[in-house]
């Protein structure tokens, strides 16, 4: 799974630079893919996306799963699978994750403890 995720990934993304989909916002915006989670029976791809600077986001995914058959259509020669996945798009969260869970270890009561840690090892 893990695999053919990780090549559905360089797919997308090969496919997004490339610029092939006709659609306005998309021909504006710059797309990463950061992860690709594949169903273990390979028919399913959840694809989660992020534009660049996270803006228009979800206006990115609603674009991008209108024309996920399109896209099904252009990346599943390249990946020769018995199935041919459906592809969801979604928006990446991990960004917004990474950013609260570093806002808390910075935070004034977390370095009080660091510091009173560091205190009692002496």
């Amino acid at each position: 799974m893990l695999r053919v995720g990780e090549r559905v990934r360089h797919e997308i993304a090969a496919l997004l630079a490339r610029n092939e989909i006709i659609d306005p916002l998309l021909e504006t915006v710059t797309v990463t893919v950061p992860e690709v989670r594949m169903t273990p029976d390979l028919k399913l791809a959840n694809v989660y996306v992020m534009p660049l600077g996270g803006e228009n986001a979800e206006d990115v995914v609603s674009a991008l799963n209108a024309h996920a058959k399109f896209i099904r259509g252009r990346i599943t020669p390249a990946l020769d699978l018995k199935y041919a996945p459906q592809f969801r798009f979604f928006v990446d969260k991990t960004f917004d994750e990474y950013g609260r869970i570093d806002a808390i270890l910075r935070s004034e009561r977390v370095q009080r403890d660091l510091a009173s840690d560091d205190d009692g090892e002496d």
